[in-house]
Parts: C-alpha cells; structure tokens; sequence
C-alpha cells in the first residue's frame, strides 16, 4: 500500500471519526476532539515520510481536524466558543509536555522496554512544543477571525466552503512559516526544510478542501445527545 493511498485513507477515517464524535456528544465531542487531536497531532508530527514526491511529516493530518473542529464551532456556536476551543488546545500541549518531561526522567526498570521508545518522542517533544505553541495560538485566532468576517459577509450556508477553506488556508500559510523552522531548522538540511515548507502547506490545503463535505455534513447531524434532552 502507498503513503498517498493510506494518507487518504487516513484523511477519510479522521473526517469520519470527528463526525461520528460529534454525533454522539454534541458540542463537548468537538472540545474532546481538539484536546485529543492536540496530543495526537504533536506526536504524528516527528514521524517523516516521503508523500505525493515530497519531504513530509505525518501529523498535518490530525492537525488539520482541529482548524475543522474550530470551524464547526464557529459555524453553530459562535466565535466565543471557538476562541474558547483554541485556548484549550493551547493548554492541552502545555500540560502534556510538562507531564511526559517529567515521566521520561524517571529511571526506568532494567526489564523496561519503553524508556527508548518514549525518550524519542517525548524527549524531542519541547521543541515541539515551542514551534506548536506559537504557530497553534497565532494561526488558530487567526482562523477564528477570518472565519467570523466571511461569516458576516456571506452568511449564507452555500458560501460556508468559502469561509471554511478561506480562513483555514490563510491561517496554515501562518501556521506553516511559524511552526517548521522552528521545529525543524538545524535538525534537518536546509533542502528537506525548505521541501518541508512547501509540502506541509501544500497537504495542509488538500486537507483543508477534503475536510468541506464533512463541514456540511455536520450541520445536518442532530447530536444524540440533543435528541435524548
């Protein structure tokens, strides 16, 4: 199986995974979302692959799904709640890398086989973090404001794939200058950076633009939840 038929795939189950999220939980389902693809997001994103003939990282996926999240709440409960949502996720990567900072310096057990294992991911983490933190809280507000003027410009639900892929495009051109020099410059060569630049952004949009069926989709999911009140 090839990165770009699995990626698709992969796209297709995250899109479907949010929907049913939401399905069964409404609102809360979305913040849920946002916490875990935070987490998940920050970890994908270490993994390397070549995709579509390009240098990549795996988590522009998931990552993705949280300007989707946002979005959504933006769409049916306001930019108050969708700020709300950007704040969490910010949170969400600060307690985690201070928790798992502090469980890699345990000294493990001379039968542990996970030390290595953790060290790698969680070890390279704060790095992470610094680049996630900044390009997370500028390009996510940043997100939520383009959303709320298209909004109120074209409020109509044919133009909700213009204010959905217009304000996440813009937001990742942002998210992508700011998060990978700083995540990646001196651990990578300046060639693989630079492809990295470029394909980031570029599979950042397609995410972007396969995300909007599933934007229209939800708006004409009634939560579970909603139905049992």
């Amino acid at each position: 199986m090839t990165n770009e038929f699995l990626w698709v795939i992969f796209a297709l189950v995250n899109f479907t995974l949010f929907l049913l999220v939401y399905k069964f939980f409404g609102k809360l389902g979305i913040f849920i979302w946002i916490v875990l693809a935070t987490i998940l997001a920050n970890i994908q994103v270490t993994k390397m692959i070549y995709l579509f003939g390009l240098d990549a990282n795996l988590g522009n996926i998931m990552y993705g799904t949280i300007f989707l999240a946002t979005d959504v709440l933006n769409e049916l409960f306001g930019k108050k709640e969708a700020r709300k949502a950007v704040f969490i996720g910010f949170f969400v990567m600060i307690i985690t890398v201070i928790l798992m900072t502090i469980a890699i310096n345990f000294n493990p057990h001379p039968e542990d086989f996970a030390q290595g294992a953790l060290q790698t991911i969680f070890g390279y983490m704060p790095r992470i973090l610094l680049a996630s933190l900044s390009a997370f809280i500028v390009s996510q507000l940043i997100d939520v404001y383009i959303f709320d003027k298209i909004k109120s410009k074209l409020p109509e639900n044919k133009f909700l794939w213009v204010r959905n892929n217009l304000s996440t495009m813009l937001s990742q051109a942002i998210d992508t200058v700011i998060f990978v020099p700083i995540a990646f410059i001196g651990m990578v060569s300046n060639e693989v950076l630079i492809g990295l630049l470029i394909s980031t952004y570029v599979i950042k949009v397609i995410v972007a633009a396969m995300d909007t069926p599933f934007i229209y989709l939800i708006k004409k999911v009634t939560p579970i939840k909603e139905l049992n009140d």
